[in-house]
């Protein structure tokens, strides 16, 4: 059986391809992502396979 572990993430609106792909090439995948606590910001929920 596959097992994953999970982390929230602050996405800032202007930087957010950025931040995504720096979490992309250490294995994470965006599952979705959220309003954040204001209008600049995001929450992305990622997901990867725990090894």
């Amino acid at each position: 059986m596959k097992r994953y572990e999970y982390s929230t993430v602050p996405l800032l609106t202007h930087a957010t391809k950025q931040i995504l792909d720096n979490w992309g090439q250490d294995g994470w995948e965006l599952v979705t992502v959220v309003p954040g606590p204001n209008p600049e910001q995001l929450v992305a929920y990622m997901k990867r396979e725990k090894e």
